[in-house]
């Protein structure tokens, strides 16, 4: 049961990373102080799907964490082609719009890059005038 419940915490860990990879620009839009963290959790997803493009086959350390306590629950572990693959890649979306899922998040993410730089720079307009 415990590792059922390892396997499961790790399963909705990466959903919530990849929502904020997604969507945590515009929360520094709020919250000025987040924009580090957004800027790094994007380069870490960036850097992983860079290097996987020249198939490397690294996986996010909760990838490696949800197999493990799968297996150690005694059910299926993920697919070699890792946690993408199995939730997101044929549900989410088909197959053949991967890139344009990966152009949605990156997207988003530019965005909301835009829209944070463009509030900060009127933020201090209007403390100097």
């Amino acid at each position: 049961m415990v590792y059922r419940i390892i396997g499961e915490t790790a399963m909705l860990t990466h959903f919530l990373f990849i929502a904020y990879v997604m969507l945590g620009g515009f929360l520094a839009w709020k919250w000025p102080r987040t924009m580090i963290v957004h800027a790094i959790c994007v380069a870490w997803a960036v850097g992983l799907t860079v290097v996987n493009l020249f198939g490397v086959g690294w996986h996010c350390p909760l990838t490696y964490v949800e197999d493990w306590a799968r297996r150690q629950a005694g059910e299926a572990g993920l697919p070699e082609s890792g946690f993408i693959d199995h939730y997101l890649t044929g549900v989410v979306y088909p197959q053949e719009y991967l890139n344009l899922a990966r152009g949605v998040l990156l997207a988003c993410v530019i965005i909301s890059w835009i829209g944070f730089v463009y509030l900060r720079r009127r933020a201090n307009l209007s403390k100097v005038g």
